[in-house]
């Protein structure tokens, strides 16, 4: 691995992502793999005077814990962790696992029983109030499944992780002025003719502050004024399941219709609690170096020329009511290569085939952010 890049990336994470101070408590969480960088995170920790505390997990293991829980036992699991992350100013979780259908096999009764009961407490409940950041670490497995070798996904990775995040904020700046502004949006590409309200909803920017990689400005549909039928085009895996086609069909805010290749098992997922069915997040994608998935959500909800929908949990600082125990990214990239796609924003065309075509929002294309 490359020590001159994770040391940057460390630096980075420490320094820009958490801003972290003199005597702060810093948990670093990871999941099977990441210690080069773990051990770069707290020298570069303990170089501003804070205090390092780990907590490593293991994919196998935790699915064994999720094969028997119920939702009693993740109450208790959140329990124990709770006084943990309270006690925590920021967080940095690293993941990394070795196979992404680990979870395929679990029953949807047991993931509901973890989801509800163990992540919202302490993931969306706590953790978010705290500083944070959340990254992949590149394994041989990423790179099998974007058919890259180690070495060249080890390039992709550090290209990604480590670009000019402050440039990209200041491109940013106009489209979170425009969509402050915006009331209706309207999206139209293969098989999708949707449109929905952002009025008086915060536009927020994404420049490696919460995620590495990062490169995306989210805000939130009025909860009740989704309408129409959006086909996303980029694979998403979620509990161990890899969904394709998603088409989602809305009326006044609520998926009436969702189908997939897995059709049953995703509308399980959207009965998890009320608030599945609605929206959480919309968001403008704008990575210029991440241009093909690789089915895992922090790098493909940034993909260049592309949107995502959260089914579920809305942000606090994008509020839009909606209360779930999911946050399902799913992901309609508007490339020629994906099949295009428009986007309006109170009938203005903003985005067109993935490109901004408004002159102030020209530095937000792939060849003014590389």
């Amino acid at each position: 691995m490359r020590e001159v890049e994770i040391s940057k990336l460390a630096k980075a994470i420490v320094n820009y992502s958490c801003r972290i101070k003199k005597d702060e408590k810093v948990l670093i969480e990871t999941v099977s793999t990441g210690a080069d960088l773990i051990n770069a995170l707290i020298k570069e920790i303990y170089s501003v005077g804070a205090y390092p505390f780990v907590h490593l997990q293991e994919e196998i293991i935790n699915r064994e814990i999720m094969r028997g829980t119920d939702s009693k036992h993740s109450a208790l699991m959140a329990e124990y962790m709770k006084p943990c992350m309270s006690n925590m100013d920021a967080y940095i979780g690293i993941r990394g696992g070795k196979n992404i259908y680990e979870l395929s096999d679990i029953s949807h009764e047991k993931l509901d029983a973890y989801n509800i009961n163990y992540s919202k407490p302490i993931h969306h409940d706590i953790r978010v109030n705290r500083k944070w950041v959340i990254l992949e670490y590149p394994t041989a497995s990423m790179a099998e499944r974007t058919g890259m070798s180690t070495e060249k996904f080890e390039e992709f990775y550090f290209n990604v992780c480590n670009l000019d995040y402050k440039k990209m904020t200041k491109a940013l700046k106009a489209l979170k002025e425009i969509m402050e502004k915006t009331d209706k949006v309207h999206i139209v590409a293969p098989q999708t003719d949707l449109t929905f309200s952002i009025k008086g909803i915060n536009a927020v920017i994404c420049t490696g502050q919460c995620n590495i990689p990062d490169g995306e400005i989210y805000t939130a549909p009025v909860r009740n004024s989704i309408n129409g039928t959006i086909l996303f085009n980029i694979p998403s895996v979620h509990s161990g399941l890899k969904y394709e086609k998603i088409k989602l069909t809305f009326v006044d805010g609520k998926i009436v219709n969702a189908e997939a290749n897995y059709s049953k098992e995703i509308n399980v997922v959207l009965d998890t609690d009320e608030g599945a069915r609605f929206v959480g997040e919309f968001a403008f994608g704008v990575n210029p170096y991440i241009n093909i998935p690789t089915y895992d959500i922090l790098f493909d909800e940034k993909m260049m020329g592309s949107i995502h929908m959260a089914m579920g949990a809305c942000y606090k600082d994008a509020y839009n009511g909606n209360i779930s125990a999911i946050h399902w990214d799913l992901i309609q990239s508007h490339t020629i290569s994906n099949g295009g796609g428009k986007i309006y924003l109170d009938d203005i065309l903003i985005r067109e085939n993935g490109i901004f075509v408004l002159e102030e929002l020209k530095p937000l294309n792939p060849e003014n952010l590389k």
